[in-house]
């Protein structure tokens, strides 16, 4: 099971990840994935492809668990009949057409959804109704944002539009701290949170992991008392307390005090 479960109830083994779109229009440093390497022939599939062929895949993926002595046969079936799905395992979901299209008949073949996205798009996320919202929001200011996401083109006020969204439904703020580069000033983090109204927030810890360690180093990966210790710090600027954490992950879950 995955932090997700321990904050939010998820089925970890019930979860499909899963991206609509392989494009984004950011350049993390962060990010594992190769956005070096961009495939040049995607083609948009239709909502009813994409959940028409989230069981068949599901399958594909655990090939190979079923035998293994740590999974039990009723763990195994209840991972082929899966639940959830959670948009954001490649790409930004956003520039995908017809995202609130998807989300929606993901919910009427009775699934929920966590949709992850980086906020630039607040007007396609406005129409998206999914069980839970998470925006990133990975800078506490314009000029680290450039530094460390490398848009395509200016969105940090785009993003505070998406965060001004979060208010009126059920959300997350992701800050995805990397030591040496996004690791200061937490009271912009905490107004930007306390502004956001969002039910919660989390601070994990960037992880040295795929491609992104031909951008960073090793040293960027910041200890779980680091991330705590920020967490701390920006529970302490706003109306939020430490709910939860997860060493392993080296993430802390803070929650909105009502």
């Amino acid at each position: 099971m995955c932090y997700k479960h321990q904050f939010y109830g998820i089925d970890s083994h019930r979860c499909v990840q899963m991206t609509p779109t392989l494009r984004c229009n950011q350049r993390c440093l962060f990010c594992w994935r190769s956005f070096e390497h961009e495939y040049p022939g995607e083609r948009d599939l239709s909502p009813a492809e994409i959940v028409g062929s989230v069981r068949k895949y599901q399958k594909k993926a655990l090939s190979g668990y079923k035998p293994s002595p740590y999974v039990t046969q009723e763990r195994f079936s209840e991972a082929l009949d899966p639940k959830h799905v959670a948009i954001s395992l490649s790409g930004e979901p956003t520039l995908y057409p017809y995202l609130p299209e998807l989300i929606d008949l993901f919910s009427s073949e009775g699934f929920t959804s966590f949709l992850v996205s980086n906020g630039t798009r607040p007007g396609v996320l406005a129409k998206c109704r999914p069980f839970q919202t998470y925006i990133s929001l990975t800078a506490p200011d314009r000029e680290t944002y450039m530094k460390v996401c490398r848009p395509l083109e200016d969105t940090w006020d785009a993003i505070q539009e998406s965060l001004s969204l979060m208010g009126s439904r059920r959300s997350a703020v992701r800050i995805t701290l990397v030591k040496g580069y996004n690791d200061h000033e937490p009271g912009s983090y905490a107004r930007m949170i306390q502004e956001s109204g969002t039910s919660f927030a989390e601070v994990k810890g960037y992880m040295f992991l795929g491609y992104s360690r031909n951008r960073l180093e090793r040293g960027n990966m910041p200890s779980f008392a680091h991330v705590k210790g920020f967490a701390e710090k920006v529970a302490a600027e706003c109306e939020y307390r430490v709910r939860d954490e997860n060493p392993l992950s080296r993430v802390v879950l803070l929650e909105k005090v009502e």
